[in-house]
């Protein structure tokens, strides 16, 4: 991909990152969900994968609707959180469930993060544009990113809780 040449391709670069790291999180979060034991975890996990893929959706239109090619650029940074979220939270899990559990909050608010950072980012970039429909649209999906963090943080204080135990 050639040298970005104005804030222009530069905003599109982002949410075509952020395509790539949410189809990887999408996947991600389906095999976590796998190995959840708490059903508060195992619901949040599922109902968060229709989030992502709602926010997919926001980034393909937005991209269409500012010309750039409809298709996401392979994203590194999430391929690494999502080897790391497999590698603690399944391949090496702790054997105790709710520590499991633990575990898998975790790596899920790692990715969440990423995702927290580029929505937040491309909606700045939105703004800079003078696009304020794009940047509404995409500070809508931070703010349902950060929902979705808190309740997993609070998941995370009552299943430490039970594993400190």
């Amino acid at each position: 991909m050639p040298a970005p040449s104005s804030l222009k391709d530069v905003y599109l670069d982002e949410m075509k990152d952020l395509w790539s790291a949410n189809d990887q999180m999408t996947k991600a979060v389906k095999e976590l969900s796998g190995h959840a034991s708490d059903p508060k975890l195992k619901q949040m996990l599922e109902h968060s994968i229709g989030g992502i893929e709602k926010h997919t959706g926001i980034l393909k239109e937005l991209i269409q609707q500012c010309g750039g090619q409809t298709q996401p650029e392979y994203c590194k940074g999430m391929e690494g959180l999502v080897t790391e979220a497999r590698k603690h939270a399944i391949q090496e899990a702790a054997q105790d469930p709710k520590l499991r559990d633990v575990e898998i909050i975790a790596q899920y608010q790692r990715m969440s993060h990423y995702g927290l950072a580029g929505f937040g980012t491309a909606a700045a970039y939105a703004k800079a544009l003078g696009k304020p429909e794009d940047e509404q649209k995409l500070k809508q999906a931070v703010s349902e990113i950060y929902k979705g963090d808190e309740f997993a943080s609070k998941l995370a204080e009552n299943l430490q809780q039970v594993a400190s135990k």
